[in-house]
C-alpha cells in the first residue's frame, strides 16, 4: 500500500499523540474520526487534519467502519472495548492498530487475532516503542553480545496520578490499574530482550511471581513481578498508577550493562541515548529523534499483505497477555467481569451463530436425537471462564456442537465452566454434552450415580446426551453397570451411554447382557485410536484399538468410536524425532520405526496438500470405514484452527491405507 487513509476510534489523549505524529507518516493521513459525540469527533478532525481535505466526524463507530475511504483504524478506547471493536473493524475489511492491551486477557486476544486472520487484514497491538529505532538498536546490542551473556533485566513503567475514583484507571469494570495500562511495557521489553539473547523474536517466561497493592476501588495501584525465562535469564518489572518509578530499562550481562533511560517515549525532537557500560568504559549511543507513532502507522502499508509486522507479531501479543494474566493472578487481581459467576458476552457482543461455508461434518449416535459434529471439543484444560468462553464460542461458530468433559476434570471446575457457558449462551438444546464418570478407584454402580448427580448439578442441566464410563472394573459383573445405566436412562438423566477404555470383549459382554434382558446397550466406545500405532498407553487402565484386529471389529460392527489422543499426544506436531528422547511418555507410547514412517508419510502428504501433518493425522481418523467422532483438546484458537484444517481433506481409501503402511 502506498497510501493509507486512517480513521480514529476514540478521540482521547493517546489518539491525539497518534494523530499528531501521523503528519510525519510517509503513507498515512487522517480521514475520519468516530466518537459517541459527533461534534467532538468533528472538532478533533479539525485540529489534527493535514488541511488537504476535511476530516469526517462520525457519531458512531458503525458509520466510520462503513466509510469506503477508510483503509485502517486506530482504536484508542478503554481496554474493555478493544476486542469487540477489532472484530467489527476486521469484519468491515479495515486494517487495525489497537491500543494496548489488545484485550484484558489472553482469551480475548485470541478472538481478536482470529477475526483479523479470518478477514485477511493487518492487526497490531500499539506498542509503539517496538517500532522506534532505539528498540532496534537495543536488540542489536543484545544479539551481538555487547555485554556478554544476558543475565538479568530491570524494566519499569509507573507514574503517580491523582485520579478520582470514577476514572477509568481506577475502575475495575473498565480493567483499570497499572498492570494492564503500563505493565505491558516492561513485560514486553523483557520478553523481547530475553528472546534476542537467544536469537529469537521474543521469549515467554516459565515462572511468574508477583506482589502488588490493590486499592480501595479494586485495581492494582502498584505491582511488581519477577520473571524467569527458559534460558535462565531473570527479569524484574514494575508498574503503577499511584507511585512514580524511574521508567527505564537496565540489561545486565556477564561483561556489562545496557541502560535505556527513556525506553517508552523518547523525544521526537532531541532523540535519546543508550548507554553501554563495560570494563572497557562507557559508550553513549545517540539515537536520533523519530516519530514512533508514524513509523507504527507506516508498518501497515508495508506489512498489510502479511497481516502482522515483525516488530509486533500476533504470537508476541498473545505471549505478553499470558504473562500479564499470570501477574494479575499472582497478586489476586480478577476483574468482576471475569468471575465464573458472570455472564461474559461474546467477543463481538452478538449472539453466537455458525459461520457459513465451514466444512464441519456431522454424524449420529443411537439414542441421541441430534446431529453431532465429528470433532468434539475436550473440556479438560480451560482454567478461567474467559478462556473457556473464547474457546467454546470459536468452536461453536465453526459448527462444533459436541463437548466432552468428566466429573474428575479439574476437580469439577471444567464442568462448572462448561455449564456456565451453556447458561450464558442459552445453547443447552443446541449442543451435545458428553459426560464421564466411574473413574478409578470409584468405578462401581454406586459411584456412577453419585458422580452423575454431581455432574448434572455442576453443569446446570437435567441430562447428559452421552454418558461414558471412563474406566471399567472387571471385578464388577458387567450386568450391574448395564442395570444402573439403564436406570438413569429411563429417568431421563442420560440419553445414551457407553464405555471409555473398555476392552472389546467387555463391551460385547455388556451388550449381550442388555439384549438378553431387554435393556439398552452401550451406544459408543471411546478408546485410543489414531494414525500412530500405540505401543503402550499413557495412563494405567487405558485401552487402545489401533491394532488390526480391533479395527476389523469396528469396521464390521460400525460401532461409533470417540477416539482420544487421535493426534498421538503431539507425535505429529514436530516434537517427535528419533534422537529426541526428552518426553519419556511419547517415547514409550509411540517411538517405533513404523510410526516414524507413518510420520514421514503424513509430512509428505501434508506437503502435497498444503496442510500440517497434524491435519493429516486427524483426517485419517475421520476417514475410517466406521463412524468416528474425534476428541480434540486445543488450548488456543490457533490449535483449533490446525484441527479444523483436517475437515477440508477427503482422504481416499488408498491414501488411508498408504498412511497406515498397509500398502
Amino acid at each position: 500500500m502506498e497510501h493509507v487513509a486512517w480513521g480514529i476510534i476514540g478521540p482521547g489523549t493517546i489518539a491525539e499523540r497518534f494523530a499528531t505524529e501521523l503528519h510525519a507518516s510517509r503513507t498515512g493521513r487522517l480521514t475520519a474520526v468516530a466518537s459517541r459525540d459527533a461534534s467532538r469527533a468533528e472538532e478533533f478532525g479539525e485540529r489534527f487534519g493535514d488541511g488537504t481535505a476535511p476530516v469526517r466526524g462520525y457519531g458512531s463507530v458503525a458509520e466510520l467502519l462503513a466509510d469506503p475511504d477508510v483503509d485502517a483504524v486506530y482504536i484508542a478506547t478503554p481496554h474493555t472495548e478493544h476486542v469487540r471493536l477489532v472484530i467489527e473493524a476486521a469484519e468491515a475489511g479495515k486494517h487495525i492498530v489497537s491500543e494496548k492491551p489488545l484485550s484484558v486477557n489472553r482469551a480475548g486476544a485470541m478472538l481478536a487475532i482470529e477475526a483479523a486472520r479470518r478477514a485477511g487484514v493487518y492487526l497490531a497491538e500499539a506498542f509503539m516503542y517496538r517500532f522506534h529505532p532505539q528498540t532496534a538498536k537495543l536488540v542489536e546490542l543484545v544479539s551481538s553480545g555487547a555485554i556478554g551473556d544476558v543475565q538479568h533485566i530491570e524494566a519499569s513503567f509507573a507514574f503517580a496520578a491523582d485520579l478520582p475514583a470514577d476514572h477509568r484507571l481506577m475502575n475495575p469494570e473498565l480493567a483499570g490499574g497499572g498492570i494492564l495500562d503500563v505493565g505491558g511495557y516492561p513485560v514486553s521489553i523483557s520478553r523481547l530482550i530475553a528472546g534476542a539473547a537467544v536469537g529469537a523474536p521474543f521469549a515467554d517466561p516459565t515462572e511468574v511471581t508477583g506482589n502488588g497493592t490493590i486499592g480501595s476501588t479494586g485495581v492494582d495501584e502498584w505491582a511488581s513481578a519477577s520473571l524467569v525465562f527458559p534460558s535462565g535469564i531473570t527479569a524484574h518489572v514494575t508498574s503503577g498508577v499511584r507511585l512514580q518509578d524511574d521508567n527505564r530499562v537496565v540489561v545486565t550481562g556477564s561483561t556489562g550493562q545496557i541502560i535505556v533511560s527513556d525506553p517508552w517515549l523518547p523525544s521526537v525532537e532531541d532523540g535519546s541515548t543508550i548507554e553501554v557500560r563495560t570494563i572497557s568504559g562507557t559508550e553513549s549511543i545517540h539515537i536520533p529523534g523519530a516519530p514512533q507513532y508514524a513509523i507504527q502507522a507506516d508498518a501497515v502499508a508495508t506489512f498489510a499483505d502479511a497481516g502482522q509486522a515483525p516488530q509486533m507479531r500476533w504470537a508476541d501479543s498473545l505471549g505478553n497477555l499470558a504473562t500479564l494474566d499470570r501477574w494479575r493472578e499472582a497478586i489476586g487481581l480478577e476483574y468482576p467481569f471475569e468471575s465464573i459467576d458472570t455472564d461474559i458476552p461474546t467477543g463481538s457482543g452478538r449472539p453466537l451463530a455458525v459461520r457459513a461455508g465451514l466444512p464441519m461434518p456431522t454424524g449420529r449416535i443411537a439414542g441421541i436425537d441430534h446431529d453431532i459434529s465429528r470433532l468434539i471439543m475436550g473440556v479438560d484444560n480451560q482454567q478461567t471462564l474467559s478462556h473457556a468462553s473464547a474457546m467454546f464460542d470459536d468452536f461453536f461458530e465453526r459448527g462444533g456442537n459436541a463437548f466432552d468433559t468428566a466429573w474428575l476434570y479439574g476437580d469439577g471446575l471444567q464442568e462448572q465452566l462448561l455449564g456456565r457457558w451453556l447458561a450464558n449462551r442459552g445453547l443447552r438444546d443446541d449442543v451435545v454434552v458428553i459426560g464421564k464418570g466411574a473413574h478409578t478407584p470409584f468405578c462401581d454402580p454406586e459411584s456412577i450415580s453419585r458422580q452423575l448427580f454431581e455432574s448434572l448439578d455442576r453443569l446446570g442441566t437435567d441430562h447428559l446426551d452421552l454418558y461414558l464410563m471412563h474406566r471399567d472394573n472387571v471385578e464388577v459383573p458387567v450386568g450391574e453397570f448395564v442395570d444402573v445405566l439403564n436406570e438413569h436412562a429411563e429417568a431421563g438423566r442420560i440419553r445414551a451411554f457407553g464405555g471409555s477404555n473398555w476392552t472389546i470383549d467387555r463391551f460385547e459382554e455388556a451388550n449381550a447382557y442388555a439384549a438378553a434382558n431387554g435393556k439398552r446397550g452401550f451406544a459408543a466406545l471411546s478408546n485410543h485410536f489414531g494414525l500412530a500405532r500405540a505401543l503402550d498407553v499413557p495412563w494405567a487402565g487405558c485401552v487402545e484399538v489401533t491394532d488390526p484386529t480391533s479395527r476389523a471389529w469396528l469396521e464390521e460392527t460400525k460401532t461409533p468410536l470417540l477416539p482420544w489422543s487421535s493426534q498421538a499426544r503431539g507425535f505429529f506436531t514436530g516434537r517427535a524425532e528419533p534422537e529426541d528422547l526428552s518426553d519419556p511418555d511419547l517415547v514409550r507410547c509411540y517411538y517405533s520405526d513404523d510410526n516414524f514412517e507413518r510420520l514421514a508419510r503424513a509430512r509428505q502428504l501434508g506437503s502435497e496438500l498444503g496442510v500440517a501433518p497434524t491435519a493429516i493425522a486427524l483426517a485419517y481418523v475421520l476417514a475410517q470405514d466406521f463412524p468416528t467422532f474425534a476428541l480434540i483438546g486445543p488450548r488456543s484458537i490457533e490449535e483449533t484452527c490446525s484441527s479444523t484444517d483436517a475437515l477440508s481433506l477427503k482422504l481416499t481409501p488408498e491414501q488411508v491405507a498408504w498412511l497406515d503402511l498397509r500398502v
